[in-house]
């Protein structure tokens, strides 16, 4: 029998190396392509979702942080002026738009000046430490911990501003405003004290001239910004009139006790 079935070349017995299926490879590579392709477009789905979904939540609240530094050194000047004597801006306070990509979209700092930008509040921080630290060593009174002392003081006033304004816009029925936005409104303030603290240096008493006036242009500059902000679409702004203006009152009263506390050199 075993030769027989060597002289039959194998055939009465099992076959030691059957044939391959030739569909076999073709369903699988066309079942693994289908499955491949399916895949990559359920995933180019779900990318989209959530470029969507950052560009309409989460750039809302934040923005791109270049735009804020797209300032030249006219720009600088224009704003700090508006800032520091905002009695004296004869033209309006609404930003100005552009369409981009099918949509509308404002203005960077350096074409317009209701932009809110960061560079001036980050320089006018960083003039506020580096006074008060000079001040701290007029005074005899310099220290490391003093330095740092006046260092979270800033932070923390800054922050306030934050929670002050964004509650602000909030009450008043438009908290849609991006963070960074209010993040700059909330840093001028620190100009007008960096000045009055360096007038303080040279002559005690006139501190308590020039604080008061800035205080009253910070108040003013920010009235005149939020109601921009809130009249910039649907609000509920213009449904109580008298409430809003007791709101927006309160935000420029808070100025002196505020701009004084960051003044006020502690060592």
């Amino acid at each position: 029998m075993a030769a027989m079935n060597s002289d039959l070349g194998g055939l009465g017995g099992r076959p030691t190396n059957p044939q391959a299926n030739p569909f076999g490879g073709a369903l699988n590579g066309t079942g693994s392509g289908l499955i491949r392709t399916g895949l990559e477009a359920y995933g180019g789905r779900i990318l989209d979702s959530s470029s969507e979904f950052m560009q309409s939540n989460i750039t809302q609240y934040l923005s791109d942080p270049q735009y804020y530094f797209q300032v030249n050194s006219q720009y600088v000047r224009n704003k700090l002026k508006v800032i520091l004597f905002p009695f004296l801006h004869r033209g309006h306070w609404t930003r100005i738009t552009e369409p981009v990509g099918g949509r509308l979209s404002y203005k960077p700092p350096v074409q317009d000046i209701n932009a809110p930008d960061l560079y001036i509040p980050l320089m006018a921080f960083g003039t506020y430490i580096v006074v008060a630290g000079y001040a701290l060593g007029v005074l005899g009174r310099f220290t490391p911990e003093a330095l740092t002392l006046q260092f979270s003081k800033g932070i923390l006033g800054w922050f306030l501003q934050v929670i002050l304004i964004k509650g602000l816009l909030y009450s008043l029925g438009s908290g849609e405003a991006p963070l960074l936005d209010i993040v700059a409104y909330a840093g001028y303030g620190f100009a007008g004290t960096s000045l009055a603290m360096l007038a303080r240096i040279f002559w005690n008493y006139l501190y308590y001239f020039i604080m008061p006036w800035f205080c009253i242009c910070t108040g003013v500059f920010l009235v005149k910004t939020m109601k921009r902000v809130l009249l910039g679409g649907p609000r509920s702004y213009e449904r109580h009139p008298s409430r809003n203006h007791y709101f927006l009152l309160f935000l420029a009263v808070v100025q002196f006790p505020m701009l004084f506390w960051l003044g006020n050199i502690s060592g």
